[in-house]
């Protein structure tokens, strides 16, 4: 089965969901409820979820195309930001190296609006590498990080709990750890026999303990938007954690 995140469209989506305007995003004469809320979610999963007190090391696990990781770039020395998806690096690295990224807004059928990603104001760029790769078989060499940030990324792995065993081992004593997740389990992602069997985050603690502790959940929304007149929104549930 094909990569739907190796697609122009999908590409396309997460260009807009992580670096548009709001303008950009909803439609004109005003929002439904909640909506101005979800937005810039690629942001808020860093700065509603950790101080920006200076960092060595942070990973960004599922980057996606990346605006989380140029956000952690503001306060960490080091970010490393990995996607599976070859077309999202490949763009977060030319978002890194160019500072620009053309893509086109589907508003309706044929109609699209041509658009650019920008890098955000004071990202660090010098300071992010991009690599492709895979979050439940990451290189062995990567060594451990003082924060990782894993944003809508377990629900759509094939073996989560194998993501979660290796998290011990890349985080440093008294490290965050930020998760993310709408707990949208599908199986064209992750087998059923790989899911919670009950709330995703009592299955969480129960991986995590007793390396990490919880220090809080809350809820974050997201919006993404398909068209003009088609839009998800969906509510996250974000846990932040310490290595114990």
């Amino acid at each position: 089965m094909p990569n739907i995140y190796e697609s122009t469209k999908l590409l396309d989506e997460y260009l807009l969901f992580h670096y548009a305007a709001d303008e950009e995003i909803l439609p004109a004469g005003g929002t439904a409820s909640g909506q101005g809320e979800a937005l810039q979610f690629a942001v808020r999963t860093v700065v509603e979820n950790v101080s920006a007190s200076p960092r060595a090391r942070a990973l960004d696990l599922g980057c996606a195309v990346g605006r989380s990781s140029f956000e952690l770039s503001s306060f960490c020395d080091e970010v490393i930001g990995i996607d599976y998806s070859h077309a999202f690096i490949a763009a977060a690295r030319q978002l890194r190296d160019e500072g620009a990224v053309p893509y086109q807004r589907l508003d309706e059928g044929h109609l699209r609006t041509s658009l650019v990603a920008r890098r955000p104001v004071g990202a660090r760029p010098e300071r992010v590498r991009f690599e492709q790769g895979d979050a439940v078989n990451l290189r062995g060499d990567i060594g451990d990080f003082d924060l990782v940030h894993a944003a809508n990324l377990i629900c759509r792995l094939p073996d989560p709990s194998r993501m979660l065993a290796r998290l011990p081992s890349l985080m440093r004593s008294g490290g965050t750890l930020v998760l993310t997740t709408p707990c949208t389990w599908l199986g064209e992602f992750t087998p059923p026999e790989n899911w919670p069997t009950g709330p995703t985050l009592d299955w969480l603690r129960f991986h995590l303990d007793p390396a990490f502790s919880l220090e809080t959940v809350r809820d974050q929304p997201f919006l993404i938007r398909e068209t003009a007149r088609k839009f998800q929104w969906s509510l996250a549930q974000s846990s932040v954690w310490t290595r114990r």
